[in-house]
């Protein structure tokens, strides 16, 4: 509860109608409100998430989950071209097809105010397991790090797969993880589950996904490694 994002509505009593299924998540450092985490948005939950984007002024929106996985994980929240969600605008710039993920350059309106948001489509990442290679995770955040700092917007990165727990928390253990190792040289993965864990409870599901969190971390380290020449 103390970590939740609550919207804001006419009457702020109104808990039913300030209430999504999402939580603020700290990043390297303890920094406030760096991600959001959050469940995946469903039919009648999509005007939430897109009040929640505005609201929060984020500049990414990373999505890690099918739309179906046996049974529906999630509903296309975002139109072909232009789509009207509540009082949210949602207008497809362009379109960039990558390997392992899709770009999206959204343009958000709300009355006479706009805004660039980047969403990042991750389709590679099955349910309850981990991705056969970290490396398009890695260039995923590569990514995601540039909008995120060239981008004018301030507010936290949406991150959600279909619980927003699993995959969700492995992604931003992952990038906290990458920060901590970039400035310190070392990582103190159990610290930062913990850490994730204290803001949304259950974030990474299975010991597989917690694995796979140290394996990309070690590959990054490598790099990281070669690059610098130590």
């Amino acid at each position: 509860p103390h970590s939740r994002v609550i919207l804001r509505t006419k009457s702020s009593f109104d808990h039913l109608s300030s209430y999504i299924n999402a939580n603020y998540i700290r990043g390297y450092l303890g920094d406030e409100k760096a991600y959001i985490a959050t469940q995946g948005p469903m039919i009648n939950t999509v005007n939430d998430f897109w009040q929640m984007a505005w609201q929060e002024d984020c500049p990414v929106i990373i999505m890690i989950t099918k739309l179906r996985e046996k049974n529906e994980k999630c509903v296309l929240y975002w139109p072909e071209r232009r789509g009207i969600y509540g009082k949210v605008e949602v207008l497809i710039n362009n379109v960039t097809e990558c390997d392992n993920y899709t770009c999206r350059t959204l343009t958000l309106k709300q009355g006479a105010q706009s805004r660039v948001v980047k969403h990042y489509w991750y389709t590679s990442w099955p349910d309850h397991k981990t991705p056969d290679s970290a490396q398009p995770l890695l260039q995923l955040m590569r990514d995601v790090e540039e909008d995120r700092t060239g981008s004018p917007s301030q507010g936290p990165v949406i991150v959600h797969c279909s619980a927003g727990i699993g995959r969700t928390g492995c992604f931003i253990a992952t990038m906290i993880g990458c920060r901590q190792l970039e400035l310190e040289g070392v990582v103190d993965v159990l610290g930062i589950v913990c850490q994730l864990r204290a803001d949304r409870g259950g974030l990474i599901q299975t010991g597989e996904q917690y694995e796979f969190v140290h394996h990309a971390l070690s590959l990054f380290e490598t790099r990281l490694s070669a690059d610098t020449g130590q």
